[in-house]
């Protein structure tokens, strides 16, 4: 972890904190997902920096050490799509291998489609080519889904004050490495699903928590309920959306996204690629939603022979 570098540019009138390594001609820049910042990604940094690439790890504005947004609750996908550009010009970097995880994939196709010079192709994780418009699955879930809660102004901001932010990301990590879509009843909320008692995944350590906690203790929730939570009614403008660019996803088949109303059928069918034509599709057995913390060997070699076929 020492070798990995960080910095700071300004884009846009912001701040954004970047982690770095390695020095190879070709870049890769992993886009985290909640409740993650850059260091979701470390080892898979290390990976491909050692396979002879660049590795950058942005945290998103308002994420871990990268400046909030003036106005929090205007944040917007379209933000990130435009920070991501940012970045790149800054860095005066042409080409970019895109790696995204959860919400994170959103922005990586996104900027592919807007920008198709500047990706040589595209990884993600957790969270399949979703096509623009509003997301429905809300219609066929209880009230207590946990995303129809958080999209609620003032309720996440509530729960979440109860707890110090370590206890937050404490929780969300344990729901989310699990099977079943997190649902509270009428009478609970989203923290009260997880017993106190609960331990952290075998693969998630102690200091791993620290790390994550300190990062969010500074920055705080709020942007991050905003993007993705309350903004993924956001209309993005593609004209066409189809994504042309070599792309990879990988799933764990104990994914608790493959519970969300037609998800799986709309990965297994084949349908996900009418609008990613070129994608290849890899479940790794017994992988949660953080396949690429629980199970990075695996996951590096996977991304490093995607890279290899396109670089």
């Amino acid at each position: 972890m020492d070798q990995i570098k960080h910095n700071f540019i300004h884009v846009q009138g912001l701040k954004l904190h970047l982690a770095e390594i390695g020095s190879g001609p070709h870049v890769v820049v992993f886009l985290h997902g909640f409740p993650e910042i850059w260091y979701t990604w470390r080892h898979q940094m290390i990976a491909v920096a050692n396979a002879g690439f660049r590795a950058i790890a942005p945290d998103y504005r308002g994420y871990g050490l990268s400046d909030p947004p003036p106005q929090p609750q205007k944040a917007s996908f379209s933000d990130l799509i435009t920070d991501l550009l940012g970045i790149l010009d800054a860095l005066q970097i042409s080409k970019v291998f895109l790696i995204a995880k959860d919400f994170g994939a959103r922005p990586a196709y996104v900027f592919a489609n807007f920008h198709p010079e500047r990706v040589l192709g595209v990884v993600t994780m957790g969270v399949p080519y979703l096509p623009p418009g509003p997301a429905t699955f809300d219609k066929h879930l209880p009230e207590g889904f946990y995303i129809s809660r958080w999209r609620e102004p003032g309720r996440a901001e509530a729960d979440f004050g109860r707890f110090d932010a370590k206890t937050v990301v404490r929780n969300v990590y344990i729901l989310f490495s699990k099977s079943e879509i997190p649902i509270a009843a009428e009478n609970q909320e989203i923290m009260d699903l997880v017993d106190p008692s609960t331990p952290l995944p075998p693969w998630f350590t102690e200091e791993d928590l620290a790390a994550y906690g300190a990062l969010y203790e500074k920055s705080g929730f709020q942007t991050a309920l905003q993007v993705p939570y309350r903004s993924f009614g956001e209309d993005i403008n593609m004209a066409d959306p189809i994504v042309k660019h070599p792309a990879l996803f990988i799933m764990g088949s104990k994914d608790y996204v493959l519970k969300f109303p037609g998800m799986e059928d709309y990965i297994n069918s084949g349908t996900v690629k009418e609008f990613v034509p070129n994608l290849e599709i890899t479940f790794l057995p017994d992988g949660t939603h953080f396949v690429h913390e629980q199970s990075p060997d695996e996951v590096n070699q996977l991304i490093l022979s995607f890279l290899g076929k396109h670089v």
